[in-house]
């Protein structure tokens, strides 16, 4: 079996950082991300946020791992933001009900 990638590009701006994410948010890559973000989180930028443009494919695990990162960004005093989510993620948003603890930009 191929293991899913998950490739994360950091793009910085003044008071914003945005994590560029290409691939399978998954069991097996949830933790790069998880790691990624909260290394963020220790002096947090004002935003953050995850360009889903790429993303192929977002299971539980995934979908779990974007509701505490946003949380944790909460209680970082910053926002989590996903841009650029797509049609089969939202829908996944919207049946799971985990669209409205998610900040969904339209930027």
């Amino acid at each position: 079996m191929e293991r899913p990638e998950l490739s994360i590009t950091v793009q910085r701006a003044p008071d914003e950082l945005t994590f560029v994410l290409a691939g399978e948010i998954d069991v097996l890559t949830v933790a790069e991300l998880s790691a990624m973000v909260n290394e963020e989180l220790n002096e947090p930028p004002a935003r953050i946020v995850l360009d889903m443009a790429g993303v192929t494919f977002c299971d539980s695990q995934g979908l779990g791992t974007l509701v505490v990162l946003s949380r944790k960004a909460q209680h970082a005093r910053s926002v989590l933001a996903l841009a650029n989510v797509g049609d089969f993620l939202m829908r996944v948003l919207d049946i799971t009900g985990l669209r409205s603890a998610l900040m969904i930009s339209s930027a």
